[in-house]
């Protein structure tokens, strides 16, 4: 019996221990399965992720080629657009040239004066001036009719009719060429006669309205004229306008010669109130000078003139 007992406790020994180790073993197999199906379910989850990753990246780049294509679409559409308007509107413009001209000034327009007024001197003797000036045409292309009328009281009157054309040179000025035919019934020969004339028309600086011509007669006649005025507004109804004509002779050997140099002068102050753009009375006070004409075989040469005139008027537009 002591022999017995101290082999059962070896063989329960090693049977024990024998236990522990296949147990270890398992334990550590089975330790060894999990980290494997660990590693297993982490390399799949990686995988998946990249190839998730990599669907994603490819819709983006996708998304982003469809929509640049999307915007060259849209631009080549626009500039199709854009050159199809070009083209009909050049079509347009080709087709109806007036239109495209009346845009930009071209239209034709009208517009009258008739300008009336009697004067009267300091020795009471009175005189009638007339003119009536038209233009018709484009802001770049004129006609102007100029007519003027001078009856003195007791005499005959004297007319001139001056017909210009008018092109456009600068903003403010107008180059004209045409030609004035006149009417003097104070001379018994030679009462009428035609001049060529070459001037300026346009607004001076400080806004002076200016007339400048030169005339070129028969008999050597050269003479030179300007006419130029300016509105000053007292109000909007009520207007000063100081002016100045004037006519100086170049040359003369006709049979009724003026002198040469300066031969006649305008100075004066017309005050006018505009009932409105159409009616516009007024008065006007002048100082004149004239130089007189030379002795010829048919005149006596006479001397200058200086007086003043005082006297209202009328002036029409339409």
């Amino acid at each position: 019996m002591r022999i017995i007992k101290p082999c059962t406790y070896t063989v329960l020994g090693l049977a024990l221990a024998s236990v522990t180790q296949m147990t270890m073993a398992q334990d550590a197999h089975h330790s060894m399965l999990m980290s494997a199906q660990h590693e297993s379910h982490s390399s799949h989850d990686s995988s998946h992720q990249e190839i998730q990753t990599a669907i994603e990246s490819s819709q983006i780049e996708h998304t982003a080629e469809h929509a640049e294509h999307a915007e060259h679409a849209e631009h080549a559409e626009h500039a199709e657009h854009a050159n199809a308007s070009s083209i009909a509107s050049r079509a347009a413009s080709a087709q109806h040239p007036v239109d495209h001209k009346r845009e930009h000034g071209g239209q034709i327009y009208q517009a009258t004066e008739i300008d009336s007024r009697w004067l009267n001197n300091a020795d009471g003797r009175g005189s009638l001036k007339t003119e009536i000036e038209s233009r018709i045409g484009t802001d770049e292309n004129k006609l102007f009719i100029k007519l003027h009328a001078d009856k003195a009281e007791s005499q005959d009157a004297d007319y001139a009719a001056q017909v210009m054309y008018s092109r456009m040179i600068s903003d403010f000025w107008d180059a004209q060429i045409g030609a004035r035919y006149r009417v003097d019934e104070h001379q018994v020969t030679d009462k009428e006669q035609l001049d060529a004339a070459v001037g300026l028309h346009g607004l001076a600086p400080y806004f002076f309205e200016t007339d400048a011509y030169l005339y070129f007669g028969t008999d050597n006649q050269v003479s030179f004229s300007l006419e130029t005025e300016r509105d000053l507004l007292l109000t909007q109804k009520l207007i000063l306008k100081p002016y100045l004509n004037l006519d100086v002779v170049l040359s003369d050997d006709s049979a009724y010669a003026q002198k040469t140099g300066l031969s006649s002068v305008w100075l004066g102050l017309e005050t006018r109130y505009e009932i409105n753009k159409k009616l516009m009375p007024f008065i006007d006070v002048a100082y004149s000078y004239e130089k007189g004409n030379q002795h010829t075989a048919r005149q006596a040469e006479t001397g200058s003139e200086k007086q003043w005139w005082y006297g209202v008027g009328l002036r029409l537009k339409f």
